[in-house]
């Protein structure tokens, strides 16, 4: 989708930021909406559906990961892009915005050449087709209400907790899922026997694809790529 049906919505208390970043997306295309708080973010969330939103983490009213944590309660922004900005850049705080649902993580000062560079590649991720449930990656099928994964026209038979945990995934190519995350999603309150739960159907599922398409984040998670 070219950039220009793009709308991306950028909330950071430093009017200088905001103007350098709204300026650089504009120059290339996206449609930009500011806001300089948490709840002024929100507000222009729920107006504007944006595809993506960028959130400074230490902004008056409600932090980004107040904001953050909101809309992933939501239905409506369970697939919205979601990147933080901060001056912060230890680990704890990364995992901290991970945790909370974001797709990416910015540490400034940051170059606007790189902040773009980042936003094309998250965009550039997202499934060919939007407009069904059904994910599409190149020669990558995964259907939802088929319960159907194909790789190149064949048929790919996984388990239901496998094709569940693959789809997970799949929906936010390149993002970082917490083990924890994925237990609470797929799983749910079943009592799962043994921690290894996860790395076993992970093992499962890339002998059954023959693709290593999801990849181990030491410390911190999985996550789902397809060239």
């Amino acid at each position: 989708m070219p950039a220009s049906l793009r709308k991306v919505l950028i909330a950071d208390d430093d009017p200088d930021i905001l103007e350098i970043l709204r300026y650089n997306l504009t120059q290339e295309g996206y449609e930009v909406i500011t806001a300089k708080d948490g709840d002024e973010a929100l507000e222009k969330a729920r107006k504007h559906q944006p595809e993506l939103i960028v959130l400074d983490v230490m902004m008056p009213r409600k932090t980004g990961v107040e904001v953050c944590q909101w809309l992933r309660a939501q239905t409506a922004f369970q697939k919205t892009l979601i990147i933080f900005l901060t001056a912060i850049s230890d680990d704890l705080a990364q995992i901290k915005g991970l945790e909370t649902g974001a797709d990416d993580y910015l540490t400034k000062p940051l170059s606007p050449k790189v902040f773009l560079t980042r936003i094309q590649a998250l965009f550039r991720r997202l499934p060919a087709s939007t407009d069904e449930r059904a994910l599409r990656f190149n020669n990558l099928s995964i259907d939802p209400d088929r319960f159907v994964v194909e790789i190149d026209s064949q048929e790919i038979s996984l388990a239901k907790k496998e094709f569940e945990l693959l789809y997970l995934l799949a929906q936010k190519p390149g993002r970082v899922f917490l083990r924890q995350e994925i237990m609470n999603q797929v799983w749910g309150n079943e009592v799962i026997v043994g921690d290894r739960t996860i790395d076993v159907h992970i093992r499962k599922i890339r002998q059954k694809m023959g693709v290593d398409c999801i990849t181990t984040v030491k410390g911190v998670g999985y996550k789902f790529e397809w060239d």
